[in-house]
């Protein structure tokens, strides 16, 4: 069997947010506490040159927001972390979903003044999807925002999950003193700063230490404030917390580094080791003794001076070693990996092995796709990495005829990270690209330009949805498609693509052609 303790000491866990709640600042302050870096980078000042730890593309340095998932890892205490910083921007969505699927727990991150947000509904129903517990951080305690109570009942009623506060604010805004950290029974007292850890004093709350701590008004409310608290939310429950039905709170300010260490020391104790993980043929248990893993995600250029992919594997089972031969179970052919990488933002470093849930690189150059699977001979087919029906759709066109290759190839490139999808249109072959989001096609073109230099230029489609199309009726299949000639379109995979114009036209088809399915995600 592979060393157990190894692989109970492993935390990975992924922090969403809707875009602005403060994901990379905390992102940040978990690394401050890890060790990992000595000064936080303010995200958004542009008087500090030094740019969040976790963004490392051009393009997210310039506008403050993550665009692709990055991943952390360190140690704090007997454990090992493993963070996945991932974007907000609903526009890449589709990323979040996918290292979703990596993750044992998740954090989710909101505002205290603007509560829940569409963005992170979305996500929390991926993790209901999945069952992933998940603890809620609310930031920004030191603004003013909704009152504790109603943030509260917002969070049950939005997120459809029952909540539990492990800590409580007293004020907030410019009046905000700190937080009481139920989970631990101490008081934490509030000094703004962005780099030091503030002061934690053990104090009974029931005798008059607490009044001279806080003044007697305040202390008065804290008290009858925890009463409520005790006596409207049932008593705080690991194993429900774990099954996915009930989420911690904490309060804080992540920028002014308050509450995270609660957070942080409250979230290894509780949070899950890594789970089994369901592949098409059956269950595999993080313990087995043989290696398996799947490719969630792929990443072009991390290092802007080498032209190079990145693939990104979670360990399910067993311990990855280097240099040891898998079985690439698509290409059905041995690989080896003498550089496997492990990631602290942009600096990487080589390792010798890595445990069931540890998240490693893999040099690629075209080798994997995203949901490829690694095992040690077995054949197994992990699923659940879905690619979504786009609903923006442009023709690209080449901007610079002597650029023509380097266009092809970054285009290959980023279509293999799933930024986005290519279709050809079987009737002009031109190309088309389909995103979740507008914003995708100025990142498209801003690092093609950048990393490939290579220049293109956008023209309108216009199209409804992009459906995938399959039927055991060979025949209705063909007349759907002579029907259909000018919007039919290859994948990449050459699977047949109907792009409709409108709803109305595509439903038409779908009551016209009784025997063909149409898939809005590319798993089936």
């Amino acid at each position: 069997m592979v060393d157990n303790s190894e692989i109970q000491r492993r935390r990975t866990f992924a922090i969403i947010a809707h875009p602005d709640a403060g994901k990379t600042s905390l992102t940040e302050k978990l690394l401050l506490f890890g060790g990992q870096i000595q000064v936080a980078g303010a995200v958004k000042s542009n008087k500090i040159k030094k740019t969040a730890t976790s963004d490392w593309m051009e393009i997210e340095k310039q506008r403050g927001i993550s665009v692709t998932t990055s991943v952390m890892e360190f140690d704090y205490r007997d454990y090992k972390i493993n963070i996945l910083d991932t974007p907000g921007h609903q526009d890449f969505a589709e990323d979040t979903y996918r290292t979703l699927t990596a993750v044992d727990s998740v954090i989710i991150v909101v505002d205290g003044a603007k509560g829940v947000e569409t963005q992170t509904r979305k996500l929390m129903e991926v993790c209901r999807m999945r069952n992933t517990p998940v603890i809620i951080f609310v930031n920004k305690m030191d603004r003013e925002g909704k009152d504790p109570f109603d943030l509260l009942d917002e969070l049950e009623e939005e997120l459809m999950i029952q909540v539990r506060p492990l800590s409580w604010p007293i004020e907030q805004g410019p009046r905000f003193k700190g937080v009481y950290n139920i989970y631990e029974q101490k008081l934490d007292l509030y000094q703004p700063s962005k780099q030091i850890v503030t002061e934690k004093v053990e104090i009974d709350i029931n005798t008059e230490e607490l009044d001279g701590q806080i003044g007697k008004p305040l202390a008065d409310k804290l008290r009858s404030d925890l009463e409520l608290i005790e006596g409207v939310y049932p008593e705080f429950d690991v194993e429900t917390y774990l099954e996915g039905h009930c989420a911690p709170v904490f309060f804080g300010s992540a920028l002014n580094n308050f509450g995270v260490q609660e957070l942080l020391n409250c979230f290894v104790e509780i949070a899950p080791s890594p789970r089994p993980v369901q592949a098409e043929e059956r269950e595999v248990k993080p313990e087995e003794h043989k290696f398996t893993g799947f490719i969630f995600k792929i990443t072009a250029n991390i290092d802007p001076n080498h032209r190079s992919c990145v693939a990104f594997c979670k360990v399910c089972s067993g311990k990855f070693v280097r240099n040891a031969p898998y079985l690439h179970v698509r290409h059905g052919k041995s690989m080896r990996f003498s550089s496997p990488t492990q990631f602290m933002a942009q600096r990487k470093t080589t390792i010798d092995e890595a445990y069931a849930g540890d998240i490693i690189g893999l040099p690629d150059n075209g080798t994997f796709k995203i949901g490829d699977t690694l095992t040690e001979g077995e054949l197994l087919h992990f699923r659940g990495l879905p690619s979504f029906s786009p609903e923006m759709f442009k023709y690209i066109e080449n901007a610079d005829p002597m650029k023509q290759k380097q266009l092809a190839k970054g285009i290959d490139q980023l279509m293999d990270e799933g930024v986005a999808q290519l279709f050809v249109n079987q009737f002009n072959g031109r190309k088309i690209i389909g995103t979740v989001g507008q914003l995708q096609f100025e990142v498209i073109q801003y690092r093609l330009l950048n990393e490939y230099n290579a220049s293109c230029r956008w023209e309108p489609v216009s199209l409804y949805k992009a459906c995938w199309v399959e039927s055991d009726d060979i025949e209705e299949l063909e007349a759907f498609k002579k029907r259909k000639y000018q919007y039919m379109a290859k994948d990449r995979e050459g699977r047949d693509v109907f792009l409709a114009d409108s709803s109305y036209v595509l439903q038409m088809a779908q009551i016209d052609f009784k025997h063909i399915k149409f898939h809005f995600t590319s798993e089936f």
